[in-house]
């Protein structure tokens, strides 16, 4: 009996080392999802726009083959917040910021762990990589035949840095609006009156570990509430352990047309 309970032990504790093993191989994987969105606001004229998506980056090297498949698919790449958190090196910041202008211009917003850095020095160094920081601002796209469409980006929403009313200054109910909001929860924020087509998020990492498909976030998704389509992504990092498990990281490709250019 001494034996068996021995062996018993020594097989659980095997499983569970190759659980862990396992779990930091996913958290080290590298997934694009390919996302389309069809919007009947968003303007004809540009046809087309394809955006690369990545949020929660943290510790990770953003790894080169992300970027050689963006790269000359996407137009422009927004971080929907926590480029880096405690202890990660502005170098490594810097590196991963340079990969990331090889696919297009880059456009961020601040998350909650970004402020764990020295804001000042991270400030400078976005300035000097030529990043754009939606701190409560939007900027504007003009096609040749004057339409436009705003993107829209606000401050980390769970430190109260937010001010929705203060990015969405200026801009017609009815114009094409993509919002940036690192936390999800703008949601319970946004009203018909704001007219914000589409939201981009992250922060909830998905969940990260998820046992028995149960986790304290749910998993990234994308969902229609009310006028307002959320994607919001389990990111491509970990935070306070680098193990995932049931929740892929993932950044994305999004290609938004008219309707009308919807093939059936």
């Amino acid at each position: 009996m001494v034996v068996l309970f021995v062996v018993a032990v020594l097989l659980m504790i095997l499983a569970g080392i190759a659980l862990v093993v396992k779990m930091h191989k996913n958290a080290k994987e590298d997934h694009i999802k390919y996302e389309m969105f069809y919007f009947p606001n968003f303007p004809m004229t540009f046809k087309e726009i394809t955006i690369f998506f990545i949020s929660d980056i943290h510790r990770r090297d953003i790894s080169p083959s992300i970027v050689e498949e963006a790269k000359g698919i996407a137009e422009l790449v927004i971080i929907g917040g926590d480029l880096l958190e405690k202890g990660v090196s502005l170098k490594t910041v810097r590196h991963n910021l340079r990969k990331l202008k090889n696919i297009g211009p880059v456009f961020f917003v601040w998350g909650n762990n970004d402020y764990e850095a020295d804001v000042e020095k991270l400030k400078e160094l976005l300035e000097e990589e030529g990043v754009t920081v939606l701190d409560n601002r939007s900027v504007s796209f003009t096609s040749p035949k004057k339409q436009k469409w705003h993107l829209v980006g606000i401050e980390d929403r769970s430190l109260e840095h937010d001010d929705l009313d203060k990015a969405l200054q200026g801009i017609k109910k009815s114009a094409f609006k993509i919002l940036i909001s690192h936390n999800p929860k703008v949601m319970e924020d946004l009203t018909d009156d704001h007219g914000v087509t589409l939201v981009l998020s992250g922060h909830t990492h998905g969940g990260q570990i998820r046992i028995l498909g149960f986790g304290p976030y749910e998993k990234g998704a994308t969902k229609v509430i009310g006028k307002t389509t959320i994607l919001v992504s389990n990111g491509y990092g970990t935070t306070s352990i680098p193990l995932r498990l049931g929740a892929k990281p993932e950044t994305h490709i999004i290609k938004i047309q008219h309707t009308q250019d919807k093939r059936i």
